[in-house]
């Protein structure tokens, strides 16, 4: 779907759809009023019938009102005087999404303008939310259906705005689009069927958008390298599947060759069954979301790719299938990382931390300002943020503040974690230098700290998103994220 900006009187726009918000009470803004006096007082008489209390969310559809070029007219409820929150917002052009693609019309007209949103001044962050919504809102995964979703008809939508925030919301659009890229790429990767997304496969991926892009150079070390590099963590978790590791990398330089780049790591284990430690069956299909960092990070490059970011920047994906055979790591094996650490596995389940630790050691050649690992780490992280919220942990209180910002005007919010000393403490094991697991208590911090005896040269930081990078129940699949909280972070690194 195809979005464009405009600056029109809404009244005498030729449009399928026309569509203008409505308060609470029934309370028309400066734009609706002018609506509703080109159409002779048309708006005012219908909402006097009281068809429409003005609630957020809630849409009435009009057609052939006099005076205006306008096939249809689509009022929403934008609820009370008091700017509506980004969740509120959200719902809102949801919902008018929901009616378009439910009529006939190949294109519509949002008149929004008028509409407040809570801590969104000016006309970007408002819009960038509103066109992140309704591109996303247009994705499907219907690849392996053998009757595939009928073609919308809805082909596109312009975005009226005044000539004051014309640039701003071209902006937005603009920025909007690339996540919304970004997001549909995460989203198809992490909904393959782990029969075909397999660490190989990922590695084909990357070589692909390598060659579309002229900027970015891909690197895949095989099992063997992996092995020669002496990493004995990665190499560990991998050992036993049919399906051998990859470590993937890829650069784009987007600044001075001299530039210092951000480095991203992704978690890429494309199928976990636990290992010796076999997962319980229920939901383990699931399980094939376990790659969700590594997609991640393959969608905030596209992202990063398709705005041509003035950075550096360096992704890193740490694949491997987690399989029980009888050539697989066993609770019990000792381990020699990459860095010279020692690692008790005393639970195969906890194999994410594993191909991480030493992929975090191999990021130190790239001199980097920061790096930022992304995993489905820890189902604690789950029942201790929900799936509302990603874990956020680190080395750097500035990168932390950094993290945190962007996921908030971003709405991909992050919530930090400590990484207190005492934490550490229960990792110690008496046969090597570290356990990978420390027991039942505050599992995700405890995987933070195992994380963080790997980053000690560099600003580090850590988000576990094993509450956010899916949804479970009728609605399965993978959301996206957190594409729109690392490309704002890598927007603010860039000074776009």
């Amino acid at each position: 779907m195809q979005l464009v900006v405009k600056t029109v009187a809404a009244a005498s726009v030729k449009t399928a759809t026309l569509v203008l918000p409505v308060g609470e009470g029934r309370q028309l803004g400066a734009v609706a009023k002018a609506v509703d006096q080109a159409s002779e007082g048309a708006l005012s008489a219908i909402l006097k019938r009281g068809d429409l209390a003005g609630k957020t969310g809630q849409t009435l559809l009009l057609h052939n009102l006099p005076g205006l070029k306008a096939e249809r007219v689509l009022l929403v409820g934008c609820g009370k005087e008091e700017a509506l929150g980004d969740r509120a917002w959200r719902k809102l052009v949801t919902s008018v999404a929901g009616v378009l693609r439910s009529l006939a019309g190949s294109d519509a007209v949002l008149a929004l303008d008028d509409v407040a949103v809570n801590k969104r001044d000016g006309h970007y962050g408002k819009y960038r939310l509103l066109a992140e919504t309704l591109l996303d809102g247009t994705y499907v995964f219907d690849r392996f259906k053998s009757q595939k979703a009928e073609p919308r008809a809805l082909k596109k939508i312009t975005l009226l705005a005044d000539k004051a925030g014309l640039s701003q919301v071209e902006r937005a659009v603009s920025h909007a689009t690339a996540i919304a890229s970004g997001m549909s790429l995460t989203r198809d990767l992490g909904n393959l069927p782990p029969n075909i997304c397999h660490p190989s496969f990922l590695a084909d991926q990357a070589r692909e958008l390598g060659k579309a892009h002229k900027g970015l150079k891909v690197e895949v070390l095989d099992e063997k390298k992996i092995k020669d590099l002496g990493m004995g963590a990665f190499y560990a978790v991998g050992q036993g599947s049919d399906q051998p590791p990859r470590l993937i990398v890829m650069h784009y330089q987007g600044a001075k060759k001299a530039d210092q780049p951000y480095v991203l790591v992704g978690k890429g284990i494309t199928f976990d069954t636990g290992g010796i430690s076999l997962k319980p069956g229920a939901n383990m299909d699931e399980m094939k979301y376990d790659m969700g960092g590594a997609a991640s990070v393959f969608g905030t490059l596209r992202a990063v790719l398709e705005l041509q970011l003035p950075i550096n920047l360096v992704c890193l994906l740490a694949c491997a299938e987690n399989m029980p055979s009888g050539g697989a790591t066993r609770p019990g094996d000792i381990v020699t990382t990459m860095s010279g650490q020692t690692v008790e596995i005393l639970n195969t389940d906890a194999e994410g931390r594993l191909v991480l630790c030493d992929t975090l050691t191999y990021a130190e050649r790239f001199k980097p300002q920061a790096v930022i690992d992304i995993a489905t780490l820890t189902g604690a992280c789950i029942v201790a943020l929900g799936s509302h919220t990603s874990g956020l942990m680190g080395n750097n209180d500035d990168l932390i503040g950094q993290l945190l910002d962007a996921g908030q005007r971003a709405d991909d919010r992050a919530w930090q974690l400590p990484l207190f000393d005492e934490y550490q403490e229960q990792l110690d094991s008496p046969f090597a230098d570290i356990a990978n697991i420390g027991g039942p208590k505050a599992g995700s911090i405890t995987a933070g700290c195992f994380l963080s005896r790997f980053a000690k040269n560099y600003s580090w930081a850590h988000l576990d998103i094993a509450g956010t990078a899916w949804a479970s129940g009728k609605d399965k699949g993978a959301t996206g994220r957190p594409v729109p909280l690392l490309t704002q972070y890598l927007l603010d690194r860039a000074g776009v």
